[in-house]
């Protein structure tokens, strides 16, 4: 067996027989060639049957095919005329083509159908005209494109006396699609698709059925909305005609005469019209008067119709109308006016001058109806005695505008520099940052929080430099600074004990008058032992060295009091300092010398709860805080000045101005109050920016005009407070940036804050565990 081509050949254009065109030769051998091409033809069709039907074809026959290029139709049935040699060589080809398709026959038993049908033409010959291919799409692809009409634009209309409806790609007809009955359309419409529309495709005669995105369009139409995303309905105005004088204009073109000529033209139009006004032609418009029909059958009677004009006069004022009656005062009045049993009950019950209203609701049909009124005559003799009796005075309102009243603040572009943004941040504490202070030189920042420990930071890089733990049971409440810049000292307090540290961070020459600055204590407490008297009473407080691991890592000295501290406050000199213990009731407050190692007591017994206490900057005066009120003592003369009233509930901290004539408290009820010190015992202004409590209030130390506050809400305000030295202008008070980034840990946000000795800079202490500097 010969093996089986691949391919398979068909011939798909039906033509016509090579017989019908018929060759002669000249030379009068036309029998010969006759037979030749007779035989020529037989051979060729039947290769053409046996191509289509079978499809087989042997390698020798490929070569045969390869040698002859063409097929015997082809050639005979094209327009050029084969010579004698030509005819003899196709004879022989045939001859052994016609032996090789017998052989072919026998071998194969099962033989297809032909795949064309052999009519004849118009002229009588053969005309083979093959069957149409079948475009069966047998693949499972579910992306195969669905049967489309090809008619174009030609309406659908044309096919209705037809059984199709147009055709498809490949030539066929596209059936009508079935229509049910009325029944069988009510049961599909019962479920309606998505996309159902109820009508028929023009194009196809299917029922029409809208995508997702054609009801989109749907339903922005019906929305009075844009149909087309992303377009948008008010656009930038072209300002095609613009004022500004363009330098290199479109049309250099001189104005022309007629633009800045008057026209003569419009001038006669108007002088016609000028002098037709002028003599009355033409009339100018008036409104018509709004005239009230009245019906000429009612009588009104007014009461002052006859009262005599008087002159001007502010006593004499015409006395005021009666009001229009209202719904419960018609004889017919709506029934929601109308009171039940109950409401007339309670109004019977009541007395006069507790009833709301003089009289009840009634209902009566008709006008006739209605009885005689029992208070008519009383209350028009009330009306009476209060036309006569009461005084009227005619009061002239003052015109003033509302903005006058309000005060002229300054622009805040105008006020700065103030903090505005968050430039460093400070991590490394382990719990709430309770406390911390900027050095006077401004380098240095010292924080102490939950964790016991007391770190020192470089302020602008943010970089840790030192650090020590005090203590591992107590946090440390407060840290401060020395003042002055001789010397580098830090004071903690962390439960009962007062830490004083040098920090190794300092020049050797610094770091040594720092260590003779604490030491020289210990030398006067030798030479100057207590009395007889004072040994009986035990001391206000120890001063002793701390331990050695603490003396190595630079804390020199330790003061142990009777009561936790939670406020230190330093003297302007750096020689004493101040202790507040809100528990310690008598010894609450403390004040303590440096160089002598000496804690004094000034106050025997305080009037309420101390939280606060601070020296005068620049006056021997000592102001302490309570719960409710601030005092200030003259500590050289040793007596009261003066009891400021805040009006707070709870103050938790305050702040002397560097002036000394001005304060600012802050309090837990969330208010901040400025008091002038020479104005009054009671607040200047009180401010409420915050929702939650005030912790710590500060003032610029640097002549800078601002002052902040830190609340538990997380922000911390700043305000610009300006006080010059004139007593007769008081100061300005402009609340100038809100500055947040702390978060709130179980309802604590800043804890602390304080000013850089010299910029407009601000550092907060949160409960986040995180410092904050702000410039």
């Amino acid at each position: 067996m010969a093996p089986q081509d691949s391919t398979k050949k068909r011939k798909a254009v039906t033509r016509d027989s090579p017989e019908a065109d018929k060759v002669v030769l000249s030379d009068g051998a036309g029998d010969i060639e006759a037979s030749f091409l007779d035989g020529i033809l037989s051979q060729s069709e039947d290769e053409d049957e046996d191509e289509d039907s079978d499809g087989f074809a042997s390698s020798n026959k490929h070569r045969e095919g390869s040698e002859d290029s063409e097929d015997p139709e082809d050639d005979i049935g094209s327009e050029e005329i084969p010579s004698e040699e030509d005819e003899e060589e196709k004879g022989k080809v045939s001859k052994v083509n016609g032996s090789t398709k017998s052989m072919s026959h026998d071998t194969e038993r099962d033989e297809p159908p032909p795949n064309h049908i052999v009519t004849e033409d118009a002229n009588g010959n053969p005309r083979y005209i093959y069957r149409e291919i079948d475009p069966v799409y047998d693949t499972d692809d579910s992306d195969a494109p669905e049967t489309a009409n090809t008619i174009g634009n030609i309406p659908l209309s044309f096919y209705d006396s037809y059984p199709h409806i147009g055709y498809d790609i490949n030539g066929k007809k596209i059936a009508r699609p079935a229509k049910g009955e009325a029944l069988d359309a009510l049961l599909d419409s019962i479920d309606i698709p998505k996309g159902w529309t109820g009508l028929t495709d023009p194009n196809t005669g299917k029922p029409l059925e809208l995508s997702e995105q054609e009801l989109d369009v749907l339903r922005r139409i019906q929305t009075n909305e844009v149909a087309e995303d992303g377009f948008d309905p008010y656009p930038a105005t072209v300002e095609y005609f613009t004022s500004k004088t363009e330098t290199m204009p479109l049309s250099a073109a001189p104005e022309p005469k007629r633009r800045f000529v008057p026209s003569k033209h419009e001038a006669k139009r108007v002088m016609k019209i000028v002098k037709a006004i002028r003599e009355g032609r033409i009339l100018p418009y008036k409104p018509p008067a709004e005239e009230d029909e009245e019906d000429a059958d009612v009588q009104r009677y007014d009461v002052w119709a006859n009262e005599a004009p008087r002159p001007d006069h502010p006593m004499n004022i015409p006395a005021p109308k009666l009001p229009p009656p209202i719904h419960e005062e018609s004889y017919h009045p709506p029934p929601e006016y109308l009171p039940d049993q109950a409401e007339k009950q309670a109004w019977e019950d009541a007395d006069d001058e507790d009833r709301e209203k003089e009289y009840l609701p009634s209902d009566h049909s008709s006008l006739r109806r209605v009885p005689g009124y029992d208070r008519f005559i009383k209350e028009k003799f009330e009306r009476c005695l209060d036309l006569y009796l009461a005084p009227r005075v005619r009061r002239s309102k003052l015109n003033i505008d509302p903005e006058s009243l309000l005060p002229k603040l300054p622009n805040r572009n105008e006020l700065k520099p103030f903090p505005t943004t968050c430039a460093t941040i400070f991590r490394g504490h382990e719990g709430r940052v309770r406390s911390l202070a900027v050095d006077p030189s401004g380098v240095w920042l010292a924080s102490g929080g939950d964790d016991g420990t007391v770190r020192v930071w470089e302020l602008l890089t943010g970089r840790q430099l030192w650090h020590v733990k005090i203590s591992s049971e107590e946090a440390i409440n407060v840290i401060r600074w020395r003042p002055g810049t001789d010397a580098v000292v830090i004071s903690a307090a962390a439960g009962e004990d007062l830490y004083f540290i040098v920090p190794p961070i300092i020049s050797p020459e610094l770091e040594t008058h720092s260590h003779s600055l604490i030491d020289a204590g210990f030398g006067y407490a030798t030479s100057n032992p207590s009395s007889t008297d004072s040994a009986k009473k035990p001391p206000a407080a120890q001063w002793t060295r701390p331990s050695p691991r603490l003396l190595d890592a630079g804390v020199l000295l330790k003061t142990h009091l009777r009561s936790t501290i939670k406020v230190i406050s330093w003297h302007r000199r750096g020689e004493y300092l101040t202790t507040v213990s809100p528990s310690g009731q008598t010894s609450a407050v403390a004040i303590h010398t440096l160089s002598k190692h000496l804690t004094q007591q000034p106050f025997r017994r305080l009037k309420g709860l101390p939280q606060s206490a601070a020296f005068h900057p620049s006056k021997p005066v000592f102001f302490v805080a309570t719960q409710r009120s601030i005092r200030s003592y003259d500590l050289a003369k040793q007596q009261l000045l003066k009891i400021l009233q805040p009006g707070a509930r709870w103050i938790s901290s305050f702040d002397v101005h560097p002036g000394g004539d001005n304060l600012i408290v802050g309090s837990y009820d969330k208010r901040l109050l400025w008091h002038d010190l020479d104005l009054s015992a009671r607040p200047y202004k009180t401010l409420r920016y915050h929702k939650k409590a005030i912790r710590q209030v500060a003032f610029h130390r640097g002549g800078l005009p601002l002052f902040a506050d830190a609340s538990d809400d997380g922000s911390v305000q700043v305000f610009h407070g300006k006080v010059v030295g004139d007593l007769m202008e008081n100061a300005t008070i402009v609340p100038v940036t809100l500055l947040r980034g702390h978060g709130v840990r179980r309802e604590l946000g800043v804890m602390d804050l304080d000013w850089h000795p010299r910029e407009a800079w601000c550092v907060s202490a949160g409960a986040d565990g995180t410092c904050r500097l702000w410039m």
